[in-house]
């Protein structure tokens, strides 16, 4: 990690030079939210911030190292030993992959994990549950003490049901539909209009547009702004609250967490802050479990990846962090 010039405030008062401390990072496609504590645990924090995010069709190990470049950079006098990173887009990328960018540069332990594992660590440490995040896409993650399970995430062309991809695709769909004459007439046509006045040219342009993952996932608020007037937007989002629902249940089921009581669940993302949906979630799951009732996540990501340094290798999510050491 290059050492860029000390800012115009020089080291921060009360921590001395080539201060060994950990980073944590939260890498999402949009920012990337980082925490320092001291390398042995237990110090407290010693600086947090925000950093750019990640493009996830491009090779991540190139730009974690930038991430902690700039890092680094913000933090003069502070020398990186350990990294743990929750990250979004992950795939076949590992730990090794960052080590081998990072080999001079005095860090001697990586570990790296899908975002979904951290948010489950943020949202509910050490308690056996199940974590919903519906944001752009969706996914769900369950653990119990012996097992877990991972169900969706699989990206907007072959999955994450119920998110704010699928949320506006479908009330774009419908609108299409309205437009045709087809099944129900509704206001989305006209919202749709509004975006592109061509209505006809709409799927050409959404097409080519480079951000057009993000323009269809945007709708997603129309939909939600017109569910209480608008029958077809209103079914649109209870269907999202179903799918959200079912994969919670397949996760609890997965990583058998059985029993008379109702499960820990924790609902995460932009698309439970529509009241209908997450009603409807709730609703849907109380089916299941008369006296279920929402858990409160007791911290966010960042809490998430600061817990992967401490995680046990006794832990069922233990076997899927990738660690890389030197």
């Amino acid at each position: 990690m290059s050492r860029a010039r000390p800012s115009s405030g020089g080291p921060r008062k009360g921590f001395p030079l080539a201060d060994k401390v950990r980073l944590a990072l939260d890498v999402g496609q949009t920012s990337t939210k980082w925490r320092m504590s001291a390398a042995t645990g237990g110090a407290g924090v010693r600086a947090e911030g925000r950093a750019a995010g990640v493009n996830t069709a491009q090779p991540l190990p190139q730009q974690w190292r930038a991430i902690v470049d700039s890092v680094v950079a913000q933090q003069p006098g502070m020398s990186v030993d350990s990294v743990a990173i929750g990250s979004s887009g992950l795939g076949r990328e590992t730990a090794h992959d960052l080590m081998c960018l990072v080999a001079d540069d005095g860090v001697h332990h990586i570990i790296v994990a899908h975002d979904s594992i951290t948010s489950y660590l943020g949202a509910l440490g050490d308690q056996h549950g199940c974590v919903i995040a519906a944001g752009t896409g969706s996914i769900c993650l369950a653990v119990g003490p012996d097992h877990w399970a991972r169900v969706d995430g699989w990206g907007h062309l072959l999955g994450d049901a119920g998110s704010a991809y699928w949320i506006g695709r479908t009330g774009m769909e419908a609108a299409l539909r309205g437009h045709d004459g087809r099944r129900q007439m509704t206001a989305l046509t006209g919202a749709l209009t509004d975006l592109y006045p061509d209505l006809e040219l709409a799927y050409l342009d959404l097409q080519s547009a480079p951000d057009r993952v993000a323009r269809i996932a945007a709708f997603a608020e129309t939909v939600a702004a017109m569910a209480e007037f608008d029958r077809v937007a209103g079914n649109i989002l209870d269907k999202a609250a179903a799918h959200l629902s079912e994969a919670v249940q397949a996760g609890i089921r997965r990583a058998h967490l059985h029993g008379p009581a109702a499960p820990k669940v924790a609902a995460l993302g932009g698309v439970f802050a529509s009241d209908r949906v997450l009603r409807r979630f709730t609703e849907y799951l109380t089916l299941h479990w008369p006296e279920f009732a929402l858990t409160e996540p007791i911290g966010t990501g960042i809490d998430g990846a600061d817990a992967l340094f401490d995680l046990p290798p006794g832990h069922p999510l233990f076997p899927q962090l990738s660690i890389a050491e030197r």
